[in-house]
Parts: C-alpha cells; structure tokens; sequence
C-alpha cells in the first residue's frame, strides 16, 4: 500500500459525516506505520476504543470504512474465533464483531452491518506472518502462498466494503 496522508484519510470515508472524520484519531504509530507490509490500514481510535477504521486503497483514491464496536459481543463465550477478514484463529479476545453503518440513506436511518475482525486490525501482519496470534494450541498451518493468503484476504475484504457502500 502506498503511505497515505492524513487529508488522504479523513476525506475517503463513506459512512460518516465530515465532522466525524475530522474527530477521528490516527494510530499512534502513523509516522511509523510499515506501509509496505499493509494491503489496508485499519486500527481502533486511541481517543475512542469503541471505534475502528479502515482504509483501503483504490485505484482514484482510498475508501475509508467507519467501525463500531458493539456493546455485548458473543466473542466473550467463546474458547477462540476466525477472523472473516484474513481467517486468522485466535484466542476469543483476539476477534471483535465490529458494525459498520451503511453508507448513505440506509446508513441515517441506523443500518449496520457487521463482521468480527482481528481485534487489532492488523490483518496484513497476521497474512504475512509479522504478527502472530496468541493461540498456538492447535493452530492449522495452510499451504496457501503468502501471495494467495492476501488475495483471498483481499476479496473478504472487498465483500464486507462492498456490503456498506452498496456496491
């Protein structure tokens, strides 16, 4: 991916008004961030831990993506869980359902829909093995290249945006 701008950032998102765009908190680690090893960026708010973002690079420009944490989660019950996005396993606090607001009309009107996710959002690092999940116990090692790991990564992902633009 290449590195984006905070401008870049705060004008992709189609889920949420300018004004909570303009709100929203940058990772901590920004100017370090390993642009290279990322296919999208995503991370949870510093100031909001309730919130997520997503950015994903386009061919015209990049398409942010809002996240809400939930309040009750099913997660919490669970020994562990598959993130939808990259299929990581994890222990159950290493995955979060996270809701997206629709974009437009659907959106005002409080539609959502959601997905659990690495609760860290790094799903880039985990595909490419530069991140490691705390559940060991059990893990099943795929025979998929890293470069099919994040194509497929990349087409869940596309199918959750495409939910929440409407595509």
């Amino acid at each position: 991916m290449e590195p984006l701008s905070e401008k870049q950032i705060r004008t992709s998102f189609v889920n949420c008004t300018k004004g909570d765009a303009a709100r929203l908190r940058l990772p901590l680690d920004f100017p370090e961030l390993p642009w290279e090893d990322l296919d999208f960026l995503g991370w949870v708010d510093p100031g909001a831990p309730l919130r997520a973002h997503l950015v994903l690079p386009r061919a015209d420009k990049p398409l942010g993506v809002a996240l809400r944490v939930p309040a009750v989660s099913r997660t919490s019950a669970m020994k562990s869980s598959l993130c939808q996005i990259c299929l990581t396993g994890h222990a159950s606090s290493g995955v979060r359902l996270f809701a997206a607001p629709l974009a437009g009309a659907p959106g005002r009107e409080g539609n959502t829909v959601g997905i659990y996710i690495c609760a860290d959002l790094a799903c880039p690092l985990y595909v490419r093995g530069k991140r490691q999940p705390k559940l060991r116990a059990g893990r099943q090692e795929e025979t998929l290249s890293v470069e099919d790991r994040i194509a497929r990564m990349s087409a869940n992902l596309d199918a959750f945006v495409a939910k929440v633009t409407g595509a």
